[in-house]
């Protein structure tokens, strides 16, 4: 699988993630408490690990396999989350979409396409700088199809829940993100080569924190 991993995977192959972390860590408190938002990035790598284990707290399922990180409406997991990679270590450049269905990655496009995502957030310089993005995207119909309009909170409501576990396990990890809200969405779709029925709502940033002034 490693060597798998070096070479530039074609669209739709499935990268298999490292099993996450269920236990242990930062405990909850402490997490809260250090929670902040980074928008600076040193330029070091993260580990595909540390992707892991966030791509699972924001949208993993847990060990009864019936249930994901995140609450969400009548359980109809209306969210999507795609990974922009640049620098992660054992991960090609590339664009992908999280399965949590076997917690894996499959390979949308190839090629580092930060500098494109820093064009759609008027210029907010974490969207390049950071060695990978995490975007949330909604299938609002899997909501509204049972919940009708009403289904559009609820789906922006699981974002929330979704953001924040995402923030706190990056935490527990000594990395940093911010949350993005203001972007040009038909270039974010673009860049993410969307169907029409996906929407993206969040860009979380995620990198490395800088070192501390002496």
């Amino acid at each position: 699988p490693e060597a798998n991993m070096e070479r530039n995977p074609p669209p739709g192959l499935l990268v298999p993630l490292p099993e996450p972390r269920r236990a242990g860590g930062m405990p909850l408190a402490e997490a809260l408490e250090a929670r902040h938002s980074q928008r600076r990035f040193p330029g070091l790598p993260i580990s595909l690990a540390d992707l892991s284990q966030i791509l699972w707290a924001a949208q993993g399922v847990v060990a009864d396999g019936r249930r994901r990180t995140a609450p969400s409406a009548g359980q109809t997991y209306p969210l999507e989350a795609f990974v922009v990679a640049g620098d992660v270590t054992g991960l090609p450049p590339g664009i992908y979409r999280y399965q949590p269905c076997g917690h894996a990655l499959a390979a949308v496009s190839q090629g580092d396409a930060r500098v494109d995502l820093f064009g759609a957030t008027m210029a907010q310089a974490e969207a390049a700088d950071a060695p990978a993005t995490i975007v949330l995207a909604a299938v609002y119909d899997r909501t509204t199809g049972r919940y009708g309009t009403r289904g559009v909170t609820y789906t922006l409501l699981e974002a929330g829940h979704a953001g924040q576990n995402l923030y706190l396990q990056a935490t527990a990890l000594g990395l940093g993100t911010v949350a993005i809200g203001a972007f040009r969405e038909e270039v974010v779709r673009a860049v993410l080569e969307l169907p029409p029925d996906q929407h993206p709502l969040y860009l979380f940033p995620v990198g490395r924190t800088p070192p501390s002034s002496p």
